[in-house]
């Protein structure tokens, strides 16, 4: 009886007396519950209240960074910082705070400039005395059509000490020439520690006419972006010609400026002897420039934005001086290095060169 009585006042000393408390649920509460922002640099203050102690993260720090990245039980300011978005487009992101084993997130988002959005490209403008032959506008997304393209493949860049390989559209699943947005995009990218990239020419070609593209180079040093002609029936260089509308190579010609040259047996490169100019172009890289060749049995004119910047005559000397009564294709290509790409950054790799549309006019 004492055994049993000293068990039932022990039972009701633990359980009858004061209740045990649980552990209150852990919470934490975020104002404002999201964060809408403008595209300029910005700093927003958030209020965190928590019950425990938290910690956060923001799942792209490239441009929305927090500080501090937690805190303790009571309520604490989170600072929030977004760099300048000028990628065209509204971008998002989120913060993720954890506290208690819990997870609660929070929406960033950060509006666009207008001024940075794509400018559509001029209705066509048909030079007077020609009439469209051809054209290439680029609204359709995918792969350029092997209808109207061919590929160079292959190393070396022939004669030019260039360090990328050429391949034929892709490399390894990844596409090195496609067309998205309404633009072709031509990248020299680095897969397996060697530099690919593309050189693409049409499968038509002309004898004179005005040809023209609307472009957007690449500053990436060592990318040389080229926008030019060869002859269909070639055999030696630089004997058959060769016609360069534009290059553009910042680690040689420097930033913002582009050149147009000839090439022949009298003129030419090797022997100094080239005819050429270099031409300032403001925001060459990220702005759109139309570059325009007009060529008939007379002369050659270079045009950047209707703007002439080289003329080259034909002196009537024969083959040697002038090649160029004869059909060439146009191509498009991004070396890396090379005697005119010069230094490289692998660093600022994939490098794209851009092409709005290229056209082509005949005499009428």
């Amino acid at each position: 009886m004492l055994l049993f009585a000293a068990a039932t006042l022990f039972t009701t000393s633990a359980c009858g007396g004061k209740p045990i408390e649980q552990p209150a649920e852990a919470s934490l509460t975020v104002t404002p519950s999201t964060v809408n922002a403008s595209w300029e640099s910005v700093t927003e203050t958030l209020s965190v209240t928590a019950s425990c102690d938290w910690g956060v993260s923001s799942a792209d720090k490239n441009w929305c960074t927090v500080t501090p990245s937690g805190g303790i039980k009571g309520t604490s300011a989170l600072k929030v910082s977004l760099q300048p978005n000028r990628t065209g487009a509204e971008r998002a992101t989120t913060l993720t705070f954890r506290y208690g084993g819990k997870t609660l997130e929070v929406p960033v988002k950060q509006g666009l400039n207008e001024e940075d959005l794509p400018k559509p490209a001029p209705p066509m403008e048909i030079p007077e005395g020609y009439e469209l032959a051809w054209n290439e506008e680029f609204e359709t997304d995918g792969k350029p059509s092997t209808a109207d393209w061919w590929y160079e493949t292959g190393g070396g860049g022939w004669g030019n000490n260039e360090e990328q390989v050429y391949v034929a559209g892709s490399k390894d699943g990844e596409d090195l020439a496609f067309i998205s947005d309404g633009s072709l995009k031509i990248q020299a990218r680095r897969i397996g520690g060697t530099v690919y990239s593309i050189r693409m020419n049409t499968k038509r070609y002309w004898q004179y006419g005005w040809f023209e593209a609307r472009i957007k180079v690449s500053d990436v040093p060592g990318s040389w972006p080229a926008f030019w002609m060869m002859p269909q029936n070639f055999h030696t260089w630089p004997g058959d010609g060769e016609i360069d509308i534009m290059e553009y190579a910042i680690s040689t010609q420097g930033k913002d400026k582009s050149s147009s040259s000839i090439h022949c047996n009298a003129f030419n490169w090797p022997a100094g002897t080239q005819k050429t100019h270099v031409q300032p172009v403001a925001n060459a890289a990220t702005e759109y420039h139309v570059y325009a060749l007009e060529w008939t049995s007379e002369f050659m004119k270079f045009y950047i934005d209707g703007k002439l910047h080289l003329t080259f005559q034909n002196d009537g000397k024969g083959y040697d001086h002038w090649p160029f009564d004869a059909p060439f294709y146009l191509k498009f290509n991004m070396a890396w290095g090379g005697n005119m790409g010069g230094k490289t950054d692998v660093n600022g790799l994939p490098a794209t060169y851009e092409v709005d549309y290229v056209r082509v006019f005949k005499k009428q």
